[in-house]
């Protein structure tokens, strides 16, 4: 099915559906089931049901899923079965996590490049990242061919950076600054702000 056809909720669940599948194949599972699935994530089976037929029938009825089978399609189907560069602008607090986070290339993201403003910054390292300043994103990221990009500058600083970004050929863009920038069409940008799920659950508190 072509990707502009499936509903972005749904393609939002995949993920939850193969971290559930690797989580099952650390603790020496083979065959799992929607309800099974359903009961861990939260889902019900029937939406699961519903959300893999979209992309093909992966179980059989009265057997269930092959995890290691159904967790191979799901990264097939999210193309996290190959390793992407990634490019990262802003060396923060928060960019630092990132750069230093550990459990990126085992999902299929590696950060590849990194990128401040800050001349101070500029020429330092973070792990074995030299860190570039932000003037050089177009040179560096075009070079390096990489399309996928995650911003942690300020707000103020996000409409700028996502622009160069796009000028380079960046097609994804993992947004942590807390606003909203503007792309053109084939450019998508994904949005953490944490405040805004901490408003969401206090909504719900007594």
């Amino acid at each position: 099915m072509p990707a502009s056809s499936v509903p972005d909720i749904v393609v939002g669940r995949l993920p939850l559906y193969l971290r559930a599948l690797t989580q099952m194949t650390a603790s020496g599972k083979e065959i799992t089931s929607s309800q099974e699935l359903g009961e861990r994530l939260g889902i019900s089976s029937a939406q699961i049901r519903k959300d893999l037929s979209q992309f093909g029938e992966f179980g059989k009825q009265g057997t269930g899923y092959n995890i290691a089978y159904l967790s191979d399609q799901l990264r097939r189907i999210l193309k996290v079965d190959r390793i992407w560069d990634v490019a990262l602008v802003g060396i923060g607090d928060l960019g630092r996590a990132i750069a230093h986070y550990a459990g990126f290339v085992d999902r299929g993201y590696r950060v590849v490049a990194a990128f401040d403003n800050d001349a101070a910054k500029v020429g330092t390292q973070i792990g074995p990242l030299t860190v570039e300043d932000t003037g050089r994103i177009v040179e560096v990221v075009r070079a390096r061919r990489i399309t996928v990009a995650m911003l942690a500058v300020p707000r103020d600083a996000a409409q700028e950076v996502t622009d160069r970004l796009v000028e380079a050929g960046v097609h994804a863009i993992l947004c942590y600054a807390p606003t909203s920038v503007h792309v053109p069409k084939g450019v998508h940008v994904q949005y953490i702000d944490p405040v805004l799920h901490m408003q969401r659950m206090t909504y719900y508190l007594p």
